[in-house]
């Protein structure tokens, strides 16, 4: 082993430590936290078993509430994307002053605590909030609109603190495209759709694809918003997950929760990276 070699492999020791105590170890300890028998006077018992997984795999219940935490992740995502790529190609083409600003607006969302911005969300869409005092006194609408507690609005408070993870990636994706090769196809009577369909799309897969999965995993596993701005009317994994560990101490269960969850967002990952790794295959073909 060369002096080289040696000091790499002891450069890597921080983050081999970092890595194993941080990441391998928790998700270790959950898994076998997850085989665990119901404890009696405490949250888990000496025994193993794999009743818990049993009982998510029976209960239609149970597949219903990891379901929906899919799908809402998954509208996020798609709803991300479609409010991100302008924002993405007008930050692309700023310069000087412009960009800036623009760069503040996106990042803003992030600047205030997810706390502060989930009570801010349910003063404005309270029943006497102004939201519905606005749009009464306009005569769109006769009574109050019930905004709160319910999935739409999750989803348009997780779309808004997201949209920054999606729109930087296809930022710095749009940023190497030449503005001659958009210009050289005009040129040649390419209109706006056909240049974004066959240049600008393909050429921003290397930073859709990374966004999109960002996203996707960030809303999978969002806690606060849902338990907020969707109460006990919107239940998903993370609410559900929480309440058997803090609520009602069961902590087997509770991980195996966790586990089934973790599981299938790694299969949807996994599903999206191969498929959107094809695309970029032919794109560049």
């Amino acid at each position: 082993m060369t002096a080289k070699t040696r000091l790499r492999l002891l450069l890597s020791v921080p983050a081999i430590v970092l890595i194993f105590v941080f990441m391998i170890l928790p998700i270790t300890n959950m898994i076998e936290m997850s085989f665990r028998t119901p404890g009696t006077s405490e949250p888990f018992g000496p025994d193993y078993t794999g009743m818990h997984y049993t009982r998510i795999l029976g209960d239609g219940y149970y597949w219903g509430v990891l379901a929906r935490s899919l799908l809402t992740a998954g509208l996020v995502t798609v709803l991300c994307l479609i409010v991100s790529c302008p924002i993405a190609w007008h930050l692309s083409r700023a310069r000087g002053l412009k960009a800036v600003l623009l760069y503040a607006c996106i990042v803003s969302p992030l600047m205030t605590g997810v706390l502060v911005r989930n009570f801010g969300w349910m003063i404005v869409t309270a029943l006497n909030g102004p939201l519905n005092e606005t749009l009464m006194a306009l005569g769109i609408i006769e009574r109050p609109l019930r905004l709160l507690f319910t999935q739409g609005l999750v989803v348009l408070a997780l779309v808004h603190v997201f949209v920054p993870f999606m729109v930087l990636p296809i930022n710095n994706a749009l940023r190497n495209i030449p503005e001659s090769l958009t210009e050289a196809s005009a040129s040649m009577g390419a209109s706006r759709m056909q240049v974004f369909r066959d240049i600008i799309l393909p050429l921003s897969f290397p930073g859709i694809q990374p966004g999109m999965i960002l996203v996707y995993v960030l809303a999978v596993a969002a806690y606060v918003t849902p338990a907020l701005l969707g109460g006990q009317m919107v239940s998903v994994m993370p609410t559900l997950i929480v309440g058997e560990l803090t609520g009602t101490f069961q902590w087997p269960f509770g991980s195996a929760l966790a586990i089934t969850l973790s599981v299938s967002t790694v299969i949807v990952v996994v599903t999206f990276t191969m498929l959107t790794s094809k695309l970029m295959e032919r794109a560049k073909a």
